[in-house]
């Protein structure tokens, strides 16, 4: 595989930004206040936070579900693109492993959509950085998985 190297930068570029998606970034935010797939954050001042669930944005048991489904979608995506990676700069052509990404992206996505679809709408909330970076993880996810089945074995 020629380009392995950028290929192996991409997959742990989108396996970071999954995992600063679910974990760091708020995918809604109403000034202070952030709301993710696994709960919500209020700064008071300098490292003062206070970590809280999403009961309180009203959404429902189910929709409380889906961002853990987002949250453990986004995790298990980082996992096999860090094995993608990995299986890369050992030059091996992980085939399977980027079929795995592939399932995993499109599971994540589906959860993620369906969170997004279904929030509840709090006053003032806007979409944030989480949102965005779980967008731009799943489209460099995937493009570097399809690199991945596209190449060829080598012929000894």
């Amino acid at each position: 595989m020629k380009h392995r190297w950028i290929v192996c930068a991409l997959a742990l570029a989108a396996a970071c930004a999954f995992a600063f998606s679910v974990q760091l970034g708020g995918w809604w935010s109403i000034g202070d206040v952030e709301i993710g797939p696994f709960g919500s954050r209020h700064c008071f001042g300098e490292g003062d936070c206070k970590l809280a669930g999403l009961a309180w944005v009203g959404g429902g048991d189910r929709w409380m579900r889906l961002g853990m489904a987002t949250w453990a979608g986004g995790l298990v995506s980082m996992l096999m693109l860090v094995i993608m990676a990995a299986a890369l700069a050992a030059k091996r052509i992980p085939k399977l492993v980027a079929k795995s990404v592939l399932v995993a992206c499109a599971t994540a996505s589906l959860a993620g959509t369906v969170f997004v679809a279904t929030f509840p709408g709090v006053e003032g909330a806007h979409l944030s950085r989480g949102a965005w970076l779980f967008v731009a993880a799943i489209v460099v996810a995937i493009a570097s998985a399809v690199t991945v089945l596209r190449a060829k074995r080598p012929t000894s």
